[in-house]
């Protein structure tokens, strides 16, 4: 006859195992964080990662998100004006989409495919000459995420506020209904904004228009301000020559930046920092 003592030490064995398998599963997943969406059906139903200082990840790009998570390979296009181009740059290289491609390629070097990010940037374009080629140059590329960098022309040369904000809403949301996650660039902060009355009214509209639609917005304004507060460049080496553009080392920034972006609101960087945080 078994004792109801050695059930219940029995019972413990089982459950202590159950947890080590558990724990097991969540240490190697925490080893690879992008991981976790594809396999948390593994873990025990009764398993809890907030034990670990984990949640259930949310991602404002779910389908990068999923890219990631399953290892597949993501495609992004850079869609915008001269700031995507290139325009400053020493080379096309040296443009901020070559720059995030080769970040994301090594942040994520387990997708299969790896990362491919279309520069579709044409100097001089405000948001009507954009829309003329959305189709061509967005849609039918097919990507997972699109960077819309926007708003510095439209301001430069006489676009009503009310129609631009009209239409970047309707054309993020004709791209979200493609299946296609959006992050939004605000215009950037040069001495030509600076004096041109009204224009960083442009920049605060695509930062409502972000908030409103649930959209990401790198704020290019802003960081490129905290650059040079921060001693990382000098005004002489974020602007080109022309005072409107980056030069080489803003453009590096910038990617890094845009990098960081993705990564957070994939969710990538949030179980990463939990990880540490797990470890501490």
């Amino acid at each position: 006859m078994i004792s109801p003592s050695h059930l219940l030490g029995s019972f413990r064995v089982k459950s202590l195992r159950g947890l080590a398998r558990g724990a097991l599963v969540a240490a190697t997943l925490l080893a690879l964080p992008t991981a976790v969406l594809a396999y948390a059906d593994l873990l025990p139903d009764s398993f809890d990662l907030s034990a670990l200082g984990l949640g259930t990840p949310t991602a404002d790009l779910p389908h990068v998100a999923r890219q990631i998570a399953a290892g597949e390979p993501l495609r992004i296009v850079a869609f915008g004006s001269s700031s995507t181009e290139g325009i400053g740059a020493s080379s096309p290289a040296a443009a901020y989409p070559a720059r995030l491609e080769v970040a994301l390629k090594g942040a994520l070097p387990h997708l299969a495919g790896g990362v491919t990010v279309l520069n579709r940037g044409i100097g001089g374009e405000h948001t009507d000459d954009m829309l003329l080629r959305l189709d061509r140059d967005v849609l039918q590329a097919k990507p997972q995420l699109v960077i819309w960098q926007t708003g510095s022309n439209d301001a430069l040369r006489g676009v009503t506020l009310e129609h631009f904000r009209e239409a970047t809403i309707a054309t993020v949301r004709q791209m979200q209904d493609a299946e296609i996650d959006v992050v939004l660039m605000e215009p950037q902060w040069c001495p030509k904004f600076d004096a041109t009355p009204g224009a960083y009214r442009f920049r605060d509209a695509v930062r409502e228009i972000g908030d409103e639609l649930g959209v990401p917005v790198i704020r290019r304004s802003e960081l490129m301000r905290d650059w040079v507060a921060n001693a990382k460049l000098t005004k002489k080496q974020l602007f080109a020559a022309d005072g409107l553009h980056m030069a080489d080392g803003g453009y590096a920034l910038l990617a890094r930046a845009a990098a960081d972006e993705i990564l957070r609101d994939a969710g990538s960087l949030k179980l990463a920092e939990a990880q540490a945080t797990a470890i501490d």
